[in-house]
């Protein structure tokens, strides 16, 4: 049976066909919940619920993306979500008057880990980790990460600029202090 057939088993509420899609894309989409909530209880939640949205929203499914990229979508936006309702109060910032510089170079110095640069994405902001997460390691383009985030594209660009301006300070500390 073909994907886009079991997808339209699954617009009739075939089981059989969810319970397909289910074991399909559960360990790759719990593997995306996992970056961001690391914590596997809460990714195993975040993927039910996901799964569930994603049951019944596929009525809204039209095929212009590969199913695993729309339900992908989903795990994201519930995975922030989640972590939404568990943060505190965040002041918000406008960042409409705001230059965007646009520097492509995402180079790191030698000697710096894959490790090294997910612990520094962890520690930052959550307004701007949201965003490098989805760049780096989702591989999203802006017009994406704004569509998922609900911010506009200069939002988004400012937000990544700025993420990565911390991410590089992050880790030119990280340098000096493991150096030590």
């Amino acid at each position: 049976m073909f994907q886009i057939d079991i997808v339209e088993e699954c617009k009739a509420n075939n089981r059989k066909a969810q319970l397909k899609l289910y074991k399909q894309y559960c360990e790759g989409m719990f593997c995306v919940a996992m970056r961001f909530l690391k914590n596997a209880d809460d990714a195993e939640d975040v993927i039910q619920e996901a799964f569930i949205k994603a049951f019944q929203k596929i009525h809204q499914f039209k095929g212009d993306v590969s199913f695993g990229a729309w339900l992908k979508r989903i795990v994201i936006n519930t995975s922030i979500d989640f972590l939404k309702t568990k943060q505190q109060k965040l002041v918000a910032l406008d960042e409409g008057y705001m230059h965007v510089e646009t520097d492509e170079n995402w180079s790191i110095e030698a000697g710096i880990s894959l490790d090294d640069v997910k612990l520094a994405i962890e520690s930052l902001p959550e307004k701007y980790k949201y965003v490098v997460m989805m760049f780096l390691m989702e591989g999203f383009d802006h017009s994406e990460i704004s569509q998922v985030l609900n911010i506009t594209e200069s939002a988004c660009r400012t937000r990544l600029s700025r993420g990565k301006g911390f991410l590089k300070e992050l880790l030119k500390n990280k340098r000096y202090v493991s150096g030590s």
